[in-house]
Protein backbone atom coordinates (compact mmCIF):
# COMPACT_ATOMS: atom_id res chain seq x y z
CA UNK A 1 0.00 0.00 0.00
CA UNK A 2 1.43 3.33 -1.05
CA UNK A 3 1.19 6.66 0.80
CA UNK A 4 -1.72 7.88 -1.33
CA UNK A 5 -3.81 4.78 -0.60
CA UNK A 6 -3.08 5.05 3.10
CA UNK A 7 -4.17 8.67 3.20
CA UNK A 8 -7.44 7.80 1.45
CA UNK A 9 -8.21 5.10 3.99
CA UNK A 10 -7.45 7.50 6.82
CA UNK A 11 -9.81 10.16 5.44
CA UNK A 12 -12.60 7.62 4.90
CA UNK A 13 -12.18 6.48 8.47
CA UNK A 14 -12.48 9.99 9.86
CA UNK A 15 -15.63 10.60 7.82
CA UNK A 16 -17.23 7.24 8.57
CA UNK A 17 -16.49 6.90 12.28
CA UNK A 18 -18.51 9.91 13.53
CA UNK A 19 -21.53 8.74 11.50
CA UNK A 20 -21.19 5.21 12.85
CA UNK A 21 -20.75 6.55 16.37
CA UNK A 22 -23.89 8.70 16.03
CA UNK A 23 -25.94 5.79 14.79
CA UNK A 24 -24.74 3.44 17.50
CA UNK A 25 -24.51 6.00 20.29
CA UNK A 26 -20.84 5.10 20.83
CA UNK A 27 -18.48 7.79 21.97
CA UNK A 28 -21.15 10.34 22.92
CA UNK A 29 -22.64 8.92 26.07
CA UNK A 30 -25.47 7.32 24.10
CA UNK A 31 -26.88 10.80 23.46
CA UNK A 32 -30.23 10.85 21.73
CA UNK A 33 -30.15 12.16 18.18
CA UNK A 34 -32.77 14.82 17.49
CA UNK A 35 -33.58 17.64 15.13
CA UNK A 36 -32.45 21.09 16.20
CA UNK A 37 -35.98 22.49 16.31
CA UNK A 38 -36.91 19.90 18.96
CA UNK A 39 -34.10 20.91 21.29
CA UNK A 40 -35.74 23.07 23.95
CA UNK A 41 -34.51 22.06 27.43
CA UNK A 42 -36.02 23.67 30.54
CA UNK A 43 -33.64 26.06 32.24
CA UNK A 44 -31.88 24.93 35.42
CA UNK A 45 -31.57 28.56 36.53
CA UNK A 46 -33.18 29.16 39.91
CA UNK A 47 -34.44 32.76 40.15
CA UNK A 48 -37.58 34.46 41.53
CA UNK A 49 -40.62 33.93 39.32
CA UNK A 50 -43.89 35.84 39.14
CA UNK A 51 -46.20 34.01 36.76
CA UNK A 52 -49.14 36.38 36.52
CA UNK A 53 -52.58 35.28 35.37
CA UNK A 54 -54.17 38.73 35.59
CA UNK A 55 -53.00 42.26 34.87
CA UNK A 56 -52.22 44.64 37.70
CA UNK A 57 -54.69 47.19 36.32
CA UNK A 58 -57.82 46.81 34.20
CA UNK A 59 -56.75 46.82 30.57
CA UNK A 60 -58.09 47.38 27.09
CA UNK A 61 -56.97 45.02 24.34
CA UNK A 62 -57.04 47.14 21.18
CA UNK A 63 -56.05 44.32 18.81
CA UNK A 64 -58.26 41.24 18.71
CA UNK A 65 -60.20 39.28 16.11
CA UNK A 66 -63.62 37.65 16.53
CA UNK A 67 -65.55 36.61 13.43
CA UNK A 68 -68.18 33.92 13.78
CA UNK A 69 -70.87 32.63 16.12
CA UNK A 70 -70.87 35.82 18.16
CA UNK A 71 -74.02 35.56 20.24
CA UNK A 72 -75.13 35.12 23.83
CA UNK A 73 -73.09 31.98 24.55
CA UNK A 74 -69.97 33.43 22.95
CA UNK A 75 -70.22 36.69 24.87
CA UNK A 76 -70.92 34.92 28.16
CA UNK A 77 -67.78 32.82 27.81
CA UNK A 78 -65.70 35.78 26.60
CA UNK A 79 -66.86 37.99 29.46
CA UNK A 80 -65.85 35.38 32.04
CA UNK A 81 -62.40 34.97 30.50
CA UNK A 82 -61.91 38.72 30.41
CA UNK A 83 -62.90 39.09 34.06
CA UNK A 84 -60.39 36.43 35.09
CA UNK A 85 -57.46 38.31 33.52
CA UNK A 86 -58.70 41.81 34.45
CA UNK A 87 -59.51 42.81 30.88
CA UNK A 88 -62.20 45.48 30.87
CA UNK A 89 -62.65 46.08 27.14
CA UNK A 90 -61.74 44.16 24.02
CA UNK A 91 -61.60 45.69 20.54
CA UNK A 92 -62.69 43.44 17.69
CA UNK A 93 -60.90 44.65 14.58
CA UNK A 94 -62.85 42.27 12.33
CA UNK A 95 -66.20 44.02 12.31
CA UNK A 96 -66.62 44.06 8.56
CA UNK A 97 -69.08 46.61 7.23
CA UNK A 98 -72.77 47.17 6.60
CA UNK A 99 -75.40 44.90 8.09
CA UNK A 100 -72.90 42.38 9.47
CA UNK A 101 -71.18 45.09 11.50
CA UNK A 102 -74.49 46.44 12.78
CA UNK A 103 -75.61 42.98 13.92
CA UNK A 104 -72.33 42.47 15.77
CA UNK A 105 -72.55 45.85 17.50
CA UNK A 106 -76.20 45.32 18.44
CA UNK A 107 -75.47 41.88 19.87
CA UNK A 108 -72.53 43.21 21.88
CA UNK A 109 -74.67 46.03 23.27
CA UNK A 110 -77.14 43.46 24.57
CA UNK A 111 -74.76 40.89 26.06
CA UNK A 112 -71.57 42.85 26.77
CA UNK A 113 -72.50 46.54 26.88
CA UNK A 114 -69.44 48.79 26.92
CA UNK A 115 -66.96 45.93 26.84
CA UNK A 116 -66.90 44.73 23.22
CA UNK A 117 -65.85 47.45 20.77
CA UNK A 118 -66.03 46.98 17.01
CA UNK A 119 -63.87 48.49 14.24
CA UNK A 120 -65.04 48.63 10.63
CA UNK A 121 -63.21 47.31 7.57
CA UNK A 122 -63.13 48.41 3.93
CA UNK A 123 -62.55 46.64 0.62
CA UNK A 124 -59.93 48.19 -1.68
CA UNK A 125 -59.96 45.46 -4.33
CA UNK A 126 -62.58 47.41 -6.32
CA UNK A 127 -60.54 50.62 -6.16
CA UNK A 128 -60.65 51.00 -9.95
CA UNK A 129 -64.39 51.71 -9.84
CA UNK A 130 -64.98 55.39 -10.55
CA UNK A 131 -67.22 55.76 -7.49
CA UNK A 132 -65.10 53.63 -5.14
CA UNK A 133 -63.92 56.45 -2.87
CA UNK A 134 -67.38 58.02 -2.64
CA UNK A 135 -69.09 54.73 -1.83
CA UNK A 136 -66.41 53.65 0.64
CA UNK A 137 -66.61 56.92 2.55
CA UNK A 138 -70.42 56.70 2.69
CA UNK A 139 -70.23 53.12 3.96
CA UNK A 140 -67.71 54.15 6.62
CA UNK A 141 -69.96 57.00 7.76
CA UNK A 142 -72.85 54.56 8.10
CA UNK A 143 -70.69 52.04 9.98
CA UNK A 144 -69.69 54.71 12.48
CA UNK A 145 -73.34 55.71 12.84
CA UNK A 146 -74.09 52.04 13.56
CA UNK A 147 -71.48 51.88 16.32
CA UNK A 148 -68.04 51.33 14.76
CA UNK A 149 -65.34 53.07 16.82
CA UNK A 150 -62.47 52.91 14.34
CA UNK A 151 -61.16 51.50 11.06
CA UNK A 152 -58.89 48.46 10.78
CA UNK A 153 -56.65 47.98 7.74
CA UNK A 154 -55.34 44.45 7.15
CA UNK A 155 -51.86 43.70 5.83
CA UNK A 156 -53.40 42.19 2.69
CA UNK A 157 -54.40 45.73 1.78
CA UNK A 158 -51.15 47.20 0.55
CA UNK A 159 -49.48 43.85 0.02
CA UNK A 160 -51.66 41.21 -1.59
CA UNK A 161 -54.71 43.05 -2.96
CA UNK A 162 -54.55 43.69 -6.71
CA UNK A 163 -56.33 46.18 -8.94
CA UNK A 164 -58.11 45.31 -12.18
CA UNK A 165 -54.76 45.26 -13.99
CA UNK A 166 -53.30 42.74 -11.56
CA UNK A 167 -51.02 45.30 -9.94
CA UNK A 168 -50.40 45.52 -6.20
CA UNK A 169 -52.44 48.31 -4.64
CA UNK A 170 -50.05 50.44 -2.61
CA UNK A 171 -51.42 51.42 0.77
CA UNK A 172 -50.45 55.03 0.01
CA UNK A 173 -52.39 55.00 -3.27
CA UNK A 174 -53.85 58.54 -3.48
CA UNK A 175 -57.28 57.14 -4.31
CA UNK A 176 -57.54 55.92 -0.69
CA UNK A 177 -56.75 59.40 0.62
CA UNK A 178 -60.42 60.44 1.13
CA UNK A 179 -60.86 57.47 3.50
CA UNK A 180 -57.98 58.56 5.74
CA UNK A 181 -59.30 62.12 5.73
CA UNK A 182 -62.82 60.99 6.59
CA UNK A 183 -61.52 59.05 9.61
CA UNK A 184 -59.98 62.29 10.83
CA UNK A 185 -63.26 64.15 10.32
CA UNK A 186 -65.20 61.43 12.14
CA UNK A 187 -62.70 61.39 15.01
CA UNK A 188 -61.99 57.67 14.75
CA UNK A 189 -58.52 56.05 14.75
CA UNK A 190 -57.09 53.91 11.97
CA UNK A 191 -55.39 50.79 13.30
CA UNK A 192 -53.25 49.69 10.39
CA UNK A 193 -51.18 46.56 9.87
CA UNK A 194 -48.65 46.79 7.05
CA UNK A 195 -46.00 44.24 6.20
CA UNK A 196 -44.45 41.54 8.37
CA UNK A 197 -41.16 41.23 10.26
CA UNK A 198 -38.27 42.28 8.01
CA UNK A 199 -36.69 38.84 8.47
CA UNK A 200 -39.49 37.31 6.39
CA UNK A 201 -38.00 39.04 3.33
CA UNK A 202 -34.59 37.42 3.87
CA UNK A 203 -33.41 33.91 2.97
CA UNK A 204 -34.38 31.26 5.51
CA UNK A 205 -30.81 30.29 6.31
CA UNK A 206 -28.36 30.24 9.21
CA UNK A 207 -28.23 34.05 9.26
CA UNK A 208 -31.96 34.52 9.76
CA UNK A 209 -33.09 34.52 13.40
CA UNK A 210 -36.67 33.75 12.25
CA UNK A 211 -35.41 30.61 10.50
CA UNK A 212 -37.38 28.23 12.71
CA UNK A 213 -40.61 30.11 12.10
CA UNK A 214 -40.05 30.18 8.35
CA UNK A 215 -39.09 26.49 8.35
CA UNK A 216 -42.21 25.40 10.23
CA UNK A 217 -44.50 27.94 8.53
CA UNK A 218 -43.09 28.34 5.06
CA UNK A 219 -46.10 30.30 3.85
CA UNK A 220 -44.86 33.32 5.79
CA UNK A 221 -41.81 33.92 3.64
CA UNK A 222 -41.72 37.12 1.58
CA UNK A 223 -38.29 36.51 0.07
CA UNK A 224 -39.53 36.83 -3.51
CA UNK A 225 -42.26 39.37 -2.83
CA UNK A 226 -42.59 42.08 -5.48
CA UNK A 227 -42.01 44.93 -3.01
CA UNK A 228 -39.23 45.15 -0.45
CA UNK A 229 -39.91 45.42 3.27
CA UNK A 230 -38.55 48.96 3.18
CA UNK A 231 -40.96 49.87 0.38
CA UNK A 232 -44.00 48.50 2.19
CA UNK A 233 -43.15 50.28 5.43
CA UNK A 234 -42.38 53.53 3.58
CA UNK A 235 -45.88 53.43 2.10
CA UNK A 236 -47.26 52.86 5.61
CA UNK A 237 -45.44 55.89 6.99
CA UNK A 238 -46.36 58.01 3.97
CA UNK A 239 -50.06 58.04 4.81
CA UNK A 240 -49.42 58.85 8.47
CA UNK A 241 -47.11 61.67 7.44
CA UNK A 242 -49.56 63.07 4.89
CA UNK A 243 -52.81 62.85 6.85
CA UNK A 244 -51.82 64.69 10.01
CA UNK A 245 -55.37 65.25 11.26
CA UNK A 246 -56.06 61.53 11.39
CA UNK A 247 -54.98 59.37 14.32
CA UNK A 248 -53.11 56.22 13.32
CA UNK A 249 -52.21 53.21 15.47
CA UNK A 250 -49.45 51.16 13.84
CA UNK A 251 -50.01 47.48 14.59
CA UNK A 252 -47.09 45.46 15.94
CA UNK A 253 -45.17 48.67 16.74
CA UNK A 254 -44.85 49.25 13.01
CA UNK A 255 -42.52 46.22 12.87
CA UNK A 256 -39.82 48.31 14.56
CA UNK A 257 -39.82 46.70 18.04
CA UNK A 258 -36.30 45.44 17.35
CA UNK A 259 -35.14 48.96 16.41
CA UNK A 260 -36.65 51.25 19.01
CA UNK A 261 -34.34 54.11 18.15
CA UNK A 262 -35.72 54.16 14.61
CA UNK A 263 -39.27 53.94 15.95
CA UNK A 264 -38.55 56.83 18.30
CA UNK A 265 -37.52 59.03 15.34
CA UNK A 266 -40.78 58.19 13.54
CA UNK A 267 -42.86 59.01 16.62
CA UNK A 268 -40.99 62.28 17.05
CA UNK A 269 -41.63 63.18 13.41
CA UNK A 270 -45.32 62.22 13.34
CA UNK A 271 -47.37 63.20 16.42
CA UNK A 272 -50.46 61.49 14.98
CA UNK A 273 -48.70 58.11 15.05
CA UNK A 274 -49.24 55.66 17.91
CA UNK A 275 -48.29 52.00 18.27
CA UNK A 276 -49.62 48.82 19.87
CA UNK A 277 -47.64 45.84 21.08
CA UNK A 278 -49.53 42.87 19.62
CA UNK A 279 -47.33 39.86 18.76
CA UNK A 280 -44.05 41.70 19.50
CA UNK A 281 -43.73 41.24 23.27
CA UNK A 282 -40.85 38.81 22.69
CA UNK A 283 -38.84 41.59 21.05
CA UNK A 284 -39.37 43.84 24.04
CA UNK A 285 -38.59 41.11 26.54
CA UNK A 286 -35.10 40.52 25.18
CA UNK A 287 -34.10 44.20 25.64
CA UNK A 288 -35.79 45.09 28.95
CA UNK A 289 -33.68 48.10 29.90
CA UNK A 290 -33.79 49.76 26.49
CA UNK A 291 -37.48 48.94 26.09
CA UNK A 292 -38.33 50.33 29.53
CA UNK A 293 -36.62 53.61 28.68
CA UNK A 294 -38.58 53.72 25.39
CA UNK A 295 -41.90 52.99 27.12
CA UNK A 296 -41.18 55.62 29.73
CA UNK A 297 -40.38 58.30 27.15
CA UNK A 298 -43.26 57.44 24.82
CA UNK A 299 -45.77 56.37 27.45
CA UNK A 300 -48.54 58.44 25.84
CA UNK A 301 -48.16 56.75 22.44
CA UNK A 302 -48.21 53.00 23.26
CA UNK A 303 -51.32 50.82 23.62
CA UNK A 304 -51.84 47.25 24.77
CA UNK A 305 -52.71 44.84 21.98
CA UNK A 306 -52.47 41.06 21.74
CA UNK A 307 -53.66 40.12 18.19
CA UNK A 308 -54.74 36.46 18.35
CA UNK A 309 -57.14 35.87 21.21
CA UNK A 310 -55.55 32.97 23.12
CA UNK A 311 -56.17 33.22 26.86
CA UNK A 312 -53.10 31.21 27.86
CA UNK A 313 -50.78 33.65 26.06
CA UNK A 314 -51.78 36.85 27.89
CA UNK A 315 -49.70 36.05 31.02
CA UNK A 316 -46.51 36.42 28.97
CA UNK A 317 -47.48 40.03 28.27
CA UNK A 318 -48.28 40.76 31.93
CA UNK A 319 -44.99 39.24 33.02
CA UNK A 320 -42.85 41.24 30.58
CA UNK A 321 -44.64 44.52 31.30
CA UNK A 322 -45.01 44.26 35.07
CA UNK A 323 -42.30 42.09 36.62
CA UNK A 324 -38.53 42.09 36.91
CA UNK A 325 -38.32 38.37 36.22
CA UNK A 326 -35.27 37.02 34.42
CA UNK A 327 -34.64 34.48 31.68
CA UNK A 328 -38.11 33.07 31.00
CA UNK A 329 -39.44 31.66 27.71
CA UNK A 330 -41.90 33.05 25.20
CA UNK A 331 -45.00 30.91 24.71
CA UNK A 332 -44.18 30.05 21.08
CA UNK A 333 -40.64 28.78 20.58
CA UNK A 334 -40.88 28.89 16.77
CA UNK A 335 -41.69 32.60 17.07
CA UNK A 336 -38.94 33.44 19.55
CA UNK A 337 -36.45 30.83 20.70
CA UNK A 338 -34.65 33.29 22.98
CA UNK A 339 -35.41 33.98 26.65
CA UNK A 340 -37.01 37.16 27.97
CA UNK A 341 -36.78 39.52 30.92
CA UNK A 342 -39.37 41.73 32.57
CA UNK A 343 -39.37 45.50 32.05
CA UNK A 344 -40.98 46.21 35.45
CA UNK A 345 -42.70 49.35 34.17
CA UNK A 346 -43.71 52.07 36.62
CA UNK A 347 -47.38 52.12 37.58
CA UNK A 348 -48.24 55.31 35.70
CA UNK A 349 -46.66 53.96 32.52
CA UNK A 350 -48.60 50.72 32.97
CA UNK A 351 -51.87 52.59 33.41
CA UNK A 352 -51.32 54.47 30.17
CA UNK A 353 -50.38 51.37 28.19
CA UNK A 354 -53.15 49.28 29.72
CA UNK A 355 -56.06 51.72 29.40
CA UNK A 356 -55.47 55.49 29.52
CA UNK A 357 -54.15 55.84 25.97
CA UNK A 358 -56.97 53.73 24.54
CA UNK A 359 -59.56 55.76 26.45
CA UNK A 360 -58.16 58.91 24.86
CA UNK A 361 -57.84 57.61 21.29
CA UNK A 362 -60.94 55.42 20.84
CA UNK A 363 -64.21 57.38 21.02
CA UNK A 364 -67.11 56.28 23.16
CA UNK A 365 -65.23 54.28 25.76
CA UNK A 366 -66.45 54.90 29.31
CA UNK A 367 -63.74 55.67 31.85
CA UNK A 368 -65.91 55.16 34.97
CA UNK A 369 -64.64 51.63 35.65
CA UNK A 370 -60.96 52.53 35.39
CA UNK A 371 -58.70 53.93 38.12
CA UNK A 372 -57.90 57.62 37.75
Amino acid sequence: MNIKQGFQILVIGFLFFPLQAQQSGAGNGDAKIMDFEKYDPPSTLVVPEHKLTAAKFPFIDVHSHHWRNIGKDYFTKLSGEMDAMNMSVIVNLSGGTGENLKKMVDSANIYMPGRFVVFANINIRSIDDSDWAENTVKALEMDVKNGARGLKIYKSQGMDDKDSQGKRIRIDDPRIGPVWEKCGELGIPVLIHSGDPASFWKPADENNERWLELKTRSGRTRENFEASWEQVMTEHMNIIRKHRKTTFISAHMGWYPNDLDKLAKLLDEMPNMNVEIGAVIAELGRQPRHAKAFFTKYQDRILFGKDSYVVDEFPTYFRVLETGDEYFPYHKRYHAFWKMYGMQLDDEVLRKVYYKNALRLIPGLKSDSFPK
